[in-house]
């Protein structure tokens, strides 16, 4: 009996300092998008937590669109569902204004804030605080397959542009062998079609508003690249276009059915992973442009914040700093192989003689580079932002806006009938703006 008793007290001890450890122990709650990088991060998140015992990860990992709706309604409402988010370039400074975010300008573990490339860190801060910890950014470019330009007697120029791609697009079209000529966002969504569409519109000199905040859909510009756009998708471009955004476009140019594709610049790896039959057959090239000094290029970051609704600052901030550290990228190249590493967020990375051997590395950093938020068009307008206008009442104006252009794609409206009622849409919301802040 007495000896009973003195060997199972080390075994009620300890049972009973796992279940104190885990009372102590935080859980965090981190929602994320479905992309590859961010699929990489949670397969490395043990290497987190042995470093933090203390802290245990959740993860919620939705598609983009309902990422952004849920992330949103929690944060808006204050609900506390999430103790880490991943956002946007959009997102940032909207909710960092609203008092939305923690500030992250005293992250701990010598995060080095100043090795930031400057426009993505300018894009996540408010007032010149940062406010989202950037995981990987991106410009966008053009992807395209060297062996069937080769084939055609094709040169892809550094700089195309919009007349280029279209030439080329014919020419490398093949619907017996299953290839599209060319590969654009099609689905319906701010950050989907009107990502790639607003950054074109760009390059031809469109613009959302002029000067007085009026809506400039119904213009000759836009009504210009639309119709490129459409012909694009129409002549050259995969069926079912509009179902296609980033992810389907990804994949078929994986599989080989895309001689051109013109999207993030985030794509550079995945076009030449284990999981592409086109690896060895892959060029890169500047954002198309029209001539008019504009290119069709975006900036964009996603981005680890942390809600102010959050009971778990600290075990939040461990985390987020972990995640978008130089350590970090240094463990993605041991583990997967530089061209693996979260691109477009430090000057250091592209500094590193090794990562200069990445194919797609200079020209994603020359495309960021050239990408000027606070000058997206060719004309003189009110906001910033490239892809997307910096003001909250956007998402709901370009989601509208995306459904007439997807439209398009289906043959259920004309080019003037979509952007008639996409100016009418814009329209009427900018009136609701104006009575709502008066």
């Amino acid at each position: 009996m007495k000896t009973t008793r003195i060997t199972s007290m080390p075994i009620a001890c300890l049972a009973l300092s796992t279940i104190f450890s885990a009372a102590m122990a935080d859980t965090i709650t981190i929602a994320t998008v479905d992309n590859g990088d961010m699929v990489r991060m949670q397969g490395l998140t043990e290497h987190f937590t042995k470093a933090n015992p203390d802290i245990t990860v959740e993860w919620v990992t939705l598609d983009e669109n309902t990422l952004r709706q849920r992330a949103t309604t929690d944060i808006a409402t204050g609900g506390g569902q999430f103790d880490v988010v991943t956002i946007g370039t959009y997102e940032a400074s909207i909710w960092a204004a609203r008092d939305w975010l923690v500030p992250l300008d005293d992250l701990p573990g010598g995060y080095d804030i100043g090795d930031l490339l400057p426009s993505i860190r300018a894009g996540l801060s408010y007032d010149g605080v940062l406010y989202a910890a950037p995981f990987y950014g991106e410009s966008s470019f053009t992807m395209y397959r060297t062996d069937l330009f080769e084939e055609a007697g094709l040169e892809m120029p550094e700089e195309p542009t919009w007349d280029f791609i279209k030439e080329a697009a014919s020419a490398l079209t093949d619907r017996e062998q299953g290839i599209s000529g060319v590969c654009l966002r099609g689905k319906a969504g701010w950050g989907e079609n009107m990502a790639l569409v607003t950054s074109m519109a760009n390059s031809f000199g469109a613009k959302w508003f002029d000067m007085n905040w009026q809506p400039q859909l119904d213009s000759e510009a836009w009504n210009n690249a639309l119709t490129t756009y459409a012909e694009l998708l129409s002549k050259y471009g995969p069926v079912d276009a509009s179902s296609r955004g980033y992810q389907e476009n990804l994949a078929l140019f994986q599989q080989g059915q895309c001689a051109i594709w013109i999207d993030a610049t985030a794509a550079g790896q995945f076009v030449m992973n284990e999981d592409s039959t086109v690896a060895d057959s892959v060029g890169f090239a500047m954002a198309p442009d029209n001539g008019l000094g504009k290119r069709a290029n975006w900036l964009w970051a996603w981005a680890l914040a942390i809600p102010t609704s959050t009971d778990r600052q600290e075990s939040a901030k461990k985390f987020v700093a972990w995640a978008t550290s130089k350590d970090y990228l240094a463990l993605v190249a041991e583990t997967d192989g530089w061209a693996s590493v979260p691109p477009g967020t430090r000057k250091s990375l592209y500094e590193n003689p090794e990562y200069q051997k990445v194919p797609f590395a200079a020209m994603t950093l020359a495309s960021i580079e050239a990408a000027d938020p606070t000058a997206p068009t060719v004309e003189e307008v009110p906001y910033t932002g490239v892809q997307f206008v910096a003001f909250p009442e956007f998402t709901g104006i370009a989601t509208a806006v995306g459904q007439q252009f997807a439209n398009v794609l289906e043959d259920a409206a004309t080019i003037e009938d979509a952007l008639k009622n996409s100016q009418w849409v814009t329209e009427k919301q900018m009136v609701r703006v104006e009575m709502l802040n008066r």
